[in-house]
């Protein structure tokens, strides 16, 4: 009995120090990514941080979301910017401190989730795997896009999910929904992890023995509700604000227009373009992911996980998939499950090899050749990860947007306003707006939409028009970069033609800002504005109103 004891006793020091060594493990991956992060935290931010950025201001200001900001993302993502800023401060350091948080967070419940499926080690290699996908200089992951605030929700419902279907607990279906429900609040791409989530639950209670029918049926309302709460809650808040009409136009009516506007054929050849892209700076995990598919060929016990992480897969696709526009920051969504499967190829590899080798060089092969799998992927993008200072990141990722220009054109307009002066920027590049700290004239603070192939593009131009009109601001930025704009072969040019009339009449230029190349950008101010031609066609133009 003695010997027993003491035989249960070691087993359990043994099962303790191992988990030591995988909590230090996951720690160090927490920290390395971190550092990685905060040496690029001064990178400027593009265009859509700077909608969020301008928006989570506005909300701190007491003004609801849809009031002076039309466009067609979900509230959720402008209030959990807001948040960030009031923690953080309202700085772009500050909002990418808070995706730093953001990021470590959603390692961790990978981590969780990876571990209660497929054991520690795949739990490891999927938080490290994720770790290097995510701070991808080609799926912008440095950049504080609404993607990540949505995989945070979304990872933490399932994970809560699959607590209540072990364990039946009710308070976890409930919050494990309400956090899906906020995905999709996040973005609308969302909605498709809401009927993963849904169909995972569905199918786990029909195969539970004793099937009990009054049991399914309250589960399954119980999940409805979790995840409609945070909607209707919203709409709630919205409604008393007196912006749900806006609110419903541009998030459901205006997104339909959206969708429908790209032909599949284009989609798909954006979505060649990004994966050959993607996956060749990390080919070494993608490859993992693919032997991630194939387990149940020899282990039919991996089965049942594995159908999980292959669904997950399905549904983390079809996320990105409205519209069929494969931005490169949508593969967000989808590296979640590709690291997933990263973590279920490496486990099944090893499992191989413990069949055929025995003693330690197994585990010493284990261990250096996920090694070399993290090291090959960290060299392949060094230069973005260590060498590239946060203004190149920005650029090298981003060609000529005028993202790190925005700093020094919203500088001198906040120098040379108060307040309580509105400006306008007449193009796409909101941050403006949030770093110079002053109201936009319009509520258009981007332009795509006017430059779209629908029957809204020309009331809405006219709308953006008698906004500026109205509002008499003391300074327009035009922007004379075409990704600012995405102008159409059968795009309405009476923005264009107004302006040329309307900033003649009452507007003189005080800044003329030329970006001649990746490394150099010419600033001219005051007199010198008025004399200077440029010589890119990538140009911005700061006017100011005539006395």
């Amino acid at each position: 009995m003695i010997n027993r004891n003491v035989t249960e006793e070691r087993k359990k020091d043994l099962k303790q120090y191992r988990r030591f060594w995988v909590w230090a493990a996951l720690a160090a991956i927490l920290f390395s990514t971190a550092v990685i992060r905060v040496r690029l935290l001064e990178a400027p931010l593009e265009r859509d941080e700077g909608e969020y950025a301008y928006a989570g201001q506005l909300i701190l200001q007491g003004i609801a979301p849809y009031a002076q900001v039309y466009n067609m993302k979900m509230p959720g993502i402008y209030a959990a910017y807001a948040l960030i800023l009031a923690v953080f401060g309202q700085t772009h350091s500050g909002i990418h401190l808070g995706l730093l948080v953001i990021n470590a967070a959603t390692i961790l419940l990978l981590f969780l989730l990876a571990d209660k499926l497929f054991g520690p080690v795949a739990g490891l290699v999927t938080a490290a795997a994720f770790a290097l996908l995510s701070l991808g200089q080609w799926v912008n992951g440095i950049f504080a896009n609404a993607e990540h605030f949505v995989i945070l929700p979304a990872l933490g419902g399932i994970l809560l999910l699959s607590h209540a279907v072990d364990y039946q607990k009710w308070w976890s279906l409930l919050a494990g929904a309400f956090l899906l429900g906020l995905a999709f609040l996040m973005k609308q791409h969302g909605g498709a992890f809401i009927i993963f989530g849904g169909l995972y639950l569905l199918l786990c209670e029909l195969r539970r023995r004793p099937f009990v029918w009054k049991l399914f049926v309250a589960k399954g309302i119980l999940f409805l509700a979790g995840v409609l709460l945070p909607f209707a809650l919203t709409c709630l808040v919205l409604w008393r604000s007196g912006v749900f009409e806006k609110f419903w136009f541009w998030t459901f009516v205006y997104v339909r227009e959206y969708v429908s506007s790209l032909p599949l054929s284009k989609g798909l050849q954006y979505l060649k373009e990004y994966i050959v892209l993607i996956a060749g700076s990390s080919i070494l995990i993608w490859l993992l992911a693919c032997i991630g598919l194939i387990p149940p060929l020899w282990n039919k016990k991996a089965h049942r996980s594995w159908v999980f992480a292959v669904g997950f897969l399905l549904f983390s696709f079809l996320s990105m998939c409205p519209g069929f526009y494969f931005r490169p920051h949508y593969f967000i969504l989808l590296l979640p499950a590709v690291a997933l499967l990263a973590g279920i190829g490496t486990t099944s590899v090893f499992d191989l090899l413990t069949r055929t080798l025995k003693g330690p060089l197994t585990r010493a092969i284990q261990v250096v050749s996920v090694l070399v799998v993290l090291f090959f992927t960290i060299y392949k993008q060094r230069d973005f990860f260590f060498v590239m200072s946060p203004m190149m990141a920005t650029r090298t990722t981003y060609g000529y947007n005028p993202f790190p220009e925005s700093l020094e054109i919203a500088r001198y307009i906040r120098e040379n306003s108060t307040k309580d002066d509105r400006i306008a920027v007449i193009g796409s590049e909101p941050q403006i707006y949030f770093y110079s700290n002053r109201r936009s004239a319009t509520g258009h603070i981007y332009t795509y939409a006017l430059m779209g192939k629908h029957s809204y593009a020309f009331k809405m131009q006219q709308e953006m028009i008698q906004e500026i009109e109205s509002a008499r601001p003391k300074f327009l930025v035009f922007v004379n970069v075409d990704t600012s704009w995405l102008v159409r072969r059968e795009s309405e040019n009476l923005i264009f033609e107004w302006f040329l009339q309307y900033q003649q009449k009452y507007y003189s230029p005080v800044g003329i800002i030329d970006i001649i190349s990746d490394k150099q950008t010419i600033y001219r101010w005051g007199e010198e504005a008025s004399q200077y031609l440029p010589r890119s066609k990538y140009w911005l133009a700061v006017l100011q109103r005539k006395s």
